[in-house]
């Protein structure tokens, strides 16, 4: 074990190894919206390759916890007290961004526009990052929330729904918000995994 992996708390590599698990998960989601999208084009590769994304980024996670083992568990008072306070504001964001969708797709249901829902649900989930950003106070989270902010204000009013791809009809919506949001988590998720390994020396 080198210097910098004595210096390392247990918890830090833990944080950064949910985060992975987190996009892996999230992404995996997204990309099945975007091969909801192409309707059967392309048969099973695309789903194959999410899954094989997915796999690839929950074996990273689980490599950063159980090499977190070997590290200290240096958790001071002050930081335990600190925790606390942040456990209760990520359930609140979290609870208010699942609320938010919800009433979302009530409303969308209502008008009748069901189009509308996952730009929608897209622009909410590119918010939330925006104060877990501040409260885990990763950067990299303002990217995200920035970069999905934009996808589904640009999908929304730019994107066509419908299009015809190699004789196949596709909702071009879906495809562009589901693998565009999935390829921003995936990166995120592999910077995060290459965050730990870093911090694990």
């Amino acid at each position: 074990m080198d210097r910098t992996s004595e210096t390392i708390p247990r918890n830090a590599v833990r944080g950064v190894a949910s985060g992975v698990l987190f996009m892996a998960f999230f992404g995996t989601m997204w990309a099945g919206i975007g091969i909801m999208g192409l309707q059967g084009w392309g048969g099973l590769w695309f789903a194959l390759v999410a899954v094989l994304v997915g796999i690839g980024l929950l074996v990273g996670a689980i490599s950063l916890l159980r090499s977190s083992r070997r590290l200290p568990d240096q958790v001071a008072q002050t930081d335990d007290q600190q925790g606390k306070p942040i456990g209760i504001w990520f359930g609140i964001v979290f609870a208010t961004e699942g609320v938010l969708i919800g009433v979302a797709s009530v409303i969308c249901n209502a008008i009748n526009r069901i189009d509308l829902f996952f730009p929608i649900m897209a622009f909410i989930v590119g918010v939330h990052f925006l104060p877990l950003a501040a409260l885990f106070q990763v950067k990299s989270y303002y990217f995200v929330g920035t970069l999905l902010c934009l996808l589904a204000t640009v999908t929304l009013l730019i994107v066509p729904q419908r299009a015809v791809l190699s004789g196949q009809s596709i909702n071009l919506q879906l495809v562009v918000l589901g693998f565009g949001a999935a390829f921003i988590l995936w990166v995120v998720g592999v910077g995060l995994w290459m965050l730990g390994n870093r911090l694990l020396g």
